[in-house]
């Protein structure tokens, strides 16, 4: 599903409305010709989103979970808004003017979930979802709890595999730093003591030939080494970068396995939590393609036209590789027992452990071989420094 951004004019203003459709066609197809006359659909690209949401300007988890206990205390919706929002004040713009947004359709007598959704770069389609799935149950502080706790969980897991590729990247860079600081600083003035010898060995030669060409071009190669890394850097920040080092994160086997695990223990967070909320479990697999990468939502798109054909849950995710061994026997026991969301939610919860189980394996392994590549790196050097020296030595013996 992707999200357009609609400019409507009704009764001479310009209004804007964002929906969520798979093509501009069935964006248009949406809208009543009460809502005024279409002057121009655009669709919203994921960064975009992605950057709106950053500049919000306010904690969503926060927000959740103070509203979640305001209406816990007895407080109407609305009146928790309104209390929500004198509480943000001029100090926190962004926050207000999302809560007053909430408000102003809440008095037209839309639902919250609708007033939500009219703001995508703010609340999340998986939360417009729950929060749709628990209206009119008088279950919406549990839900808002149950959500909060969600994204603590995808976040927590998110920094636990985030704080794994740090170290690594840390050390690279203060090896490659230590690198240049030996080749642009150390090597020239050590081969100084070479210089007034007629004959030298292979390793001197190549040492003085390198300290020239750094006295020369030295600002020429400076210049060059940092252009090249702008350039990765810029090249990283591009699409096809990006996606071509995924698809090579993909084919590392253990790598591919920690992904694996971690897609998965968010894809069924994210159906427990629907189905917990209310949702139908069909309509709840749906919703959650939209956090998969691409090719694990093309496996469930395949999967869900056999659900709705009545397959079982279990076998089929596990025919398109959306299961592991433990969770397609989770799930046959949820389908028999009628928790299918409680199921998915302990199959989650066993993702995580052994999720956590690898990224510590992993630091475990990675990082002392790492060391050991920037170490023999740096120590290579140091042996072609001492080398000429030693073969000199050997001669004059």
């Amino acid at each position: 599903m992707n999200e357009f951004r609609i400019s409507l004019l009704k009764q001479g203003e310009l209004r804007e409305r964002t929906v969520r459709a798979a093509n501009e066609g069935e964006a248009r197809a949406q809208l009543a010709e009460a809502d005024g006359m279409v002057l121009e659909v655009q669709r919203v690209s994921a960064r975009r989103r992605t950057a709106a949401g950053r500049r919000k300007g306010f904690s969503l988890g926060l927000l959740l979970q103070e509203l979640s206990t305001l209406l816990e205390a007895g407080l109407a919706l609305i009146e928790a808004l309104e209390a929500l929002s004198d509480k943000a004040g001029p100090a926190n713009k962004p926050l207000q003017a999302s809560l007053n947004g909430l408000l102003r359709s809440l008095y037209q007598g839309l639902p919250l979930s609708k007033a939500m959704q009219a703001q995508p770069s703010v609340y999340p389609a998986l939360l417009v979802a729950t929060v749709a799935s628990a209206e009119g149950s008088g279950q919406l502080p549990m839900v808002l709890k149950r959500y909060q706790y969600y994204e603590l969980r995808i976040e927590s897991i998110r920094k636990k595999v985030v704080g794994a590729l740090v170290y690594p990247l840390v050390v690279i860079a203060v090896g490659f730093g230590i690198l240049l600081f030996m080749l642009f600083f150390v090597v020239p003035r050590f081969a100084v003591v070479f210089e007034s010898m007629r004959t030298l060995p292979a390793t001197a030669e190549a040492m003085l030939w390198w300290a020239r060409l750094v006295k020369s071009d030295g600002e020429m190669l400076g210049a060059g080494i940092a252009a090249g890394l702008i350039s990765v850097a810029l090249a990283l920040r591009t699409q096809r970068a990006k996606a071509a080092l995924i698809a090579l994160f993909w084919r590392m086997p253990k790598l591919r396995d920690v992904g694996n695990l971690f897609v998965l223990a968010r894809f069924y967070r994210t159906v427990g939590l629907l189905i917990e909320g209310g949702t139908p479990a069909l309509q709840a697999f749906e919703l959650s393609e939209r956090i998969l990468p691409e090719a694990y939502a093309r496996r469930l798109e395949a999967a869900l036209q056999e659900l709705r054909a009545g397959r079982p849950v279990g076998e089929t995710l596990a025919r398109h590789g959306l299961t592991t061994a433990v969770a397609q026997r989770l799930l046959r026991v949820g389908e028999q027992s009628g928790d299918l969301g409680g199921m998915c939610e302990r199959i989650a919860q066993f993702h995580d452990g052994t999720l956590d189980h690898a990224i510590e394996v992993f630091g475990k392994v990675f990082e002392p071989l790492l060391m050991l590549v920037v170490g023999g790196l740096v120590g290579a050097i140091v042996i072609l420094l001492y080398m000429p020296i030693f073969e000199m030595a050997g001669s004059l013996g």
